[in-house]
């Protein structure tokens, strides 16, 4: 265990970790015990029941959260011709084809989120140990391979706070709902069009009831249980 902080000890000593909160509780000691000197991002961890190994357990989407991340949000298009015109003028930060692969190639990746065209996949498909375990490579799965089309749709979501999350080794998922600064409804918010959507991409191997805990923590907070049931009752307006 790495020895914790004196800011860090007092904060935890306001959680009473016994305890398991209401969201909005939850929410309100997340940011009454965040001490960093910058904006901390309030991540969402739900411990599931999934069996990852399982191909009919796996658990994997996107959300678009209602009042985003908070995060400025650099997105990548690898497109030609029209789609690349297209991704231009839905404000995409960098858009090309051999030139990017070169330049990620070279171990530039200073961008935040990957969208390609289906006709670019033999080209990025290079990419793909670079890309891979950085969790920025262009998949049908969540949504960032797409046709022309509906670039300006998914540029647009990507910079308004789409998140991808990922049942990982663990059966964990952690994924960001929001800034400290947010307002609590705001969080609320989030958390809720979070849960809704994953509670509605229920692998088909799932048994039981799917989460098992949930907690709220800052960046460098500690963490803060939810009480599962209640959090199960979060409704988007």
């Amino acid at each position: 265990m790495p020895k914790r902080g004196k800011k860090y000890i007092e904060a935890r000593k306001k959680v009473d970790r016994s305890r398991d909160y209401s969201p909005s509780e939850a929410i309100r000691l997340v940011k009454e015990t965040s001490y960093a000197n910058f904006d901390e991002t309030v991540e969402l961890h739900i411990r599931t029941n999934l069996d990852p190994r399982k191909a009919d357990q796996q658990l994997r989407g996107v959300v678009v959260l209602p009042n985003g991340t908070g995060k400025p949000v650099r997105v990548l298009v690898f497109a030609t011709g029209e789609a690349a015109r297209l991704a231009e003028e839905a404000g995409a930060d960098y858009v090309g084809a051999d030139d990017l692969v070169k330049r990620i190639q070279q171990g530039w990746t200073d961008f935040d989120v990957a969208i390609a065209t289906p006709d670019m996949m033999p080209l990025v498909g290079r990419l793909g140990r670079i890309l891979g375990p950085r969790g920025l490579m262009p998949s049908p799965k969540t949504g960032t391979v797409v046709p022309a089309e509906d670039l300006p749709r998914v540029i647009r979501e990507a910079r308004q706070g789409r998140v991808e999350y990922r049942l990982d080794k663990s059966a964990n998922l952690h994924v960001p709902i929001g800034k400290v600064s947010f307002s609590d409804e705001a969080l609320l918010e989030n958390m809720a069009a979070m849960i809704e959507a994953i509670q509605a991409n229920r692998p088909s191997g799932a048994k039981g009831q799917m989460f098992r805990r949930i907690a709220l923590a800052s960046t460098m907070g500690p963490g803060v249980r939810v009480s599962v049931p209640e959090a199960l009752q979060l409704r988007t307006s």
